[in-house]
């Protein structure tokens, strides 16, 4: 059984930084995606970063150069660091993870592609 465990999401003001980790058990051998998305009010949820671990690490337009997603060397607990965060960060952020034999697709930050879902850590950024 899969299971996905969010914590560190918090209140910080415009500028701060914070760090969230997503504890995963259960996936098994192959070709592993894990990746966080958010999900503001009223939005849609929407990709973040991911994890290949067959393939690159990607990133959305919006987070670049401010996020940085990466996981332990047991590659059970994932991380995602944010700095200079915005007001426009503010979300609920699940982790996500998608598990499949060698051949499978290469990752992508497609809600659809992730049948694996935590239950969200809320990060709030006030102005």
């Amino acid at each position: 059984q899969v299971q996905l465990v969010e914590s560190g999401g918090g209140s910080v003001q415009s500028g701060g930084s914070l760090r969230l980790s997503c504890a995963v058990s259960g996936l098994i051998n192959g070709r592993i995606c894990m990746g966080w998305f958010r999900q503001a009010s009223g939005k849609e949820r929407e990709g973040v970063a991911l994890i290949d671990s067959l393939g690159p690490t990607i990133y959305a337009d919006s987070v670049k150069g401010r996020f940085s997603i990466s996981q332990d060397n047991d590659a059970d607990t994932l991380y995602l660091q944010m700095n200079s965060l915005k007001p426009e960060d503010t979300a609920l952020y699940y982790c996500a993870a998608e598990s499949g034999p060698y051949h499978m697709m290469p990752c992508r930050l497609s809600v659809l592609r992730y049948p694996y879902w935590g239950q969200g850590t809320q990060v709030t950024v006030s102005s």
